[in-house]
Formats: structure tokens, sequence, C-alpha cells
């Protein structure tokens, strides 16, 4: 199926600009991860490497500062990303769920820590992601069977957390 320019200008400016995942920005745009790598490698080919222009651009956004704001912001969205397909993985045992999201935690956790010391602001954000954690992990261990509603409104609560605290 051949797609238009414009979701191609998509997928490149959520990846180069909003620093989202290429497989966050192909799914934002309806097209295969496969499909968006392509045509990231066929940019490349041409002289527009969107790795580049994503370092730059974060580069001259002001420094250590906004780096580590794109990092984090970056980390969220993969926190998010596992933590659906954990939840999201048919055939594995609560247990096993609830030990994979402990861990993702955990590394959430220690990285939420190493960034306050560069940016203060990140503790209410800290904060407030670990509420939404915590609530994660509750409802996995308490009521499963609304673990795909609560994914499902996670995400626009995700822009209202960052509207508030990012």
């Amino acid at each position: 199926m051949a797609h238009p320019q414009e979701t191609r200008d998509q997928i490149r400016k959520a990846y180069v600009f909003n620093g989202l995942s290429m497989e966050i920005a192909a799914a934002q745009a309806g097209v295969s991860f496969v499909t968006a790598r392509r045509w990231k490698k066929e940019s490349a080919d041409k002289g527009d490497d969107w790795d580049k222009q994503r370092s730059a651009h974060m580069m001259a956004g002001g420094g250590l500062e906004d780096v580590s704001r794109a990092l984090l912001f970056a980390l969220v969205i993969q926190f998010k990303t596992l933590m659906d397909e954990v939840n999201n993985t048919e055939g594995v045992k609560l247990e096993t769920r609830v030990d994979m999201l402990a861990s993702l935690t955990d590394a959430y956790n220690k990285s939420i820590s190493a960034s306050k010391r560069i940016l203060p602001e990140t503790s209410q954000l800290a904060i407030a992601l670990e509420v939404v954690q915590s609530m994660g992990t509750f409802i996995a261990e308490k009521y499963p069977q609304h673990l795909p509603v609560f994914a499902e409104v996670l995400e626009p609560f995700g822009d209202v957390i960052e509207k508030s605290y990012g």
C-alpha cells in the first residue's frame, strides 16, 4: 500500500522533532515499523539522516537541561510502550507480569532519581508518574481484567501529566 508523502513527513517530524521512538511514530501514523524504518534508511541514503537531525535538534534546543528533558521524555514513552507490551502479551502468568512490571518500575525509578540531579522539576513529575505506576501495579494485581481499559486511558492521561509537570 502506497502512503502519501505527508505520512512519511509526519513520522520524520515525530521522530526528529518530538523525540518519539520510531515504533511509536509509526504506530501514530498508522504505518508498520518496518515501513517507517525503511523510509528512514532511504532518507539517510539520500543525505537526510534522521538520527543526526534528531541529535542536532536536541542539542540546539538549549543544552544539558533540554537534552535531559528529551531523554526523560523518551524514557517515559519507552516505559509505557514496554508496560503495554507486558500487559498485552497473552499467555503470561499474572505473577510473571507483576515481576516484569516491578523490574520496569525499578529501572524507571533509578533513571528518575539520576535525572533529579539535573532537572529539579523532575521531582514533581517523578511523583506523579510513580503514582500512575503504582496504580498500574495495583490494577495488575487486584483487577487484571481492567488492565486494557487502564492502558487505553493512560496514554491521553500522560499528556495531562506532561502539561502539568513536564
